[in-house]
């Protein structure tokens, strides 16, 4: 049940308060429908007019919105978990190890390209010279304790970063003591968000005019003639929510990546279900060379299937994708479901190892801290 708590602390509730749900069909009828984007971005995908708005609330790529639902919660909160005791019983969690100083502090060589998972959603991406840093959440959130410590003494010794990204606001994700930490190690940042985020980050802080807030399939203006990486802002499957008057105010979505001296791209997929999302950027986009995946928080499926997709979805989108590397994230660092802390990335591998890849595919499983070479 503690996990079950966690989740619902994340999203803003009380321990005992809160409703969840599904998607579900969303209803224009009865509410204003509006179409919003940044008029100041470039549009990536023709004919895309911008993010559907039903009232105040945005609305996924199929059509749904995540809605609501006491029943849901209710059967979640009364079922056991029928991984209870090996729940219990599983104490692993990712390696550690420490990140290298000239990646900390930027003071690795240009030629030295390198991608970096710290945890959870949170990825330090080092390409051409350019330094990204996705969701980064370096603390406990909301009494949800962290099951592995960082690669680094501090995390304000994560400097000279260009860009902060993040895919949506749910606390696992955007984290008030984090951003602050990052603001004032990294003065210069440009910081990249969703449609209608910027708000929260002007509140924490962040100078408005570092802000850049872009709808599905637009780019980001990223300063410097030179800049050799492009960043698109691109669909998710999910939802917004932090508190208990702001369901789906904010947008969320997914980051591409497109290095151009070498023409190589990465995804980050942020939190996502399954939907039409991963046809469409396989479409526009593929094949890709790096897909940052999740793999955690699935279980059970009634549950988290509106919010999170499973281990064999993730398989068959990296397929979809036509994906070289996969890279697994949003596992081991926080307990957030039903499954066990180590059965995520068991799963992935066994189904790697099974024939779950084509050939010229591969799965890499890195050490929190560990450094991935991009090529």
């Amino acid at each position: 049940m503690l996990a079950r708590r966690h989740f619902l602390r994340l999203l803003g509730f009380g321990a005992t308060a809160g409703l969840l749900g599904v998607n579900q069909r969303a209803n224009a009828r009865s509410s204003v429908e509006t179409l919003l984007k940044n008029d100041h971005l470039p549009v990536v995908l023709p004919g895309w007019a911008g993010n559907r708005l039903v009232g105040r609330q945005f609305v996924n790529a199929d059509g749904t919105v995540f809605e609501s639902k006491f029943s849901t919660l209710l059967a979640w909160q009364l079922q056991r978990n029928p991984q209870r005791e090996e729940k219990k019983n599983d104490t692993w969690a990712p390696p550690v190890q420490a990140l290298s100083p000239d990646l900390l502090v930027g003071t690795a060589p240009a030629a030295q390209d390198a991608l970096v998972w710290l945890g959870h959603a949170t990825w330090l991406i080092q390409w051409g010279g350019r330094r990204v840093l996705t969701d980064p959440v370096f603390f406990n959130v909301s009494l949800v304790k962290r099951r592995h410590a960082l690669p680094f003494p501090d995390p304000a010794q994560l400097r000279n970063l260009d860009v902060v990204f993040f895919s949506h606001g749910h606390r696992d994700h955007l984290d008030e003591r984090s951003v602050k930490i990052v603001l004032a190690a990294n003065p210069r940042a440009v910081w990249l968000t969703p449609l209608r985020m910027a708000p929260l980050l002007t509140a924490w802080g962040v100078p408005a005019a570092q802000i850049q807030e872009a709808g599905w399939w637009q780019s980001y203006d990223l300063p410097g003639a030179a800049f050799p990486l492009t960043l698109t802002f691109l669909p998710a499957q999910h939802w917004h929510r932090r508190g208990l008057a702001d369901m789906n105010r904010v947008l969320w979505g997914s980051l591409l990546i497109q290095h151009h001296p070498s023409n190589r791209t990465l995804w980050f997929a942020g939190d996502t279900a399954w939907g039409p999302h991963f046809q469409q950027i396989a479409d526009h986009f593929g094949p890709l060379d790096y897909a940052l995946l999740p793999i955690g928080a699935y279980k059970p499926r009634f549950m988290m299937s509106a919010a999170h997709i499973s281990p064999p979805e993730a398989i068959k989108a990296f397929n979809l994708l036509r994906a070289e590397t996969f890279l697994p994230m949003h596992h081991g660092t926080f307990d957030l479901s039903d499954e066990p802390a180590a059965e995520p990335l068991r799963v992935i591998e066994q189904l790697a190892a099974s024939g779950g890849l084509s050939a010229g595919q591969r799965l890499v499983a890195p050490a929190v801290g560990a450094a991935t070479t991009l090529t």
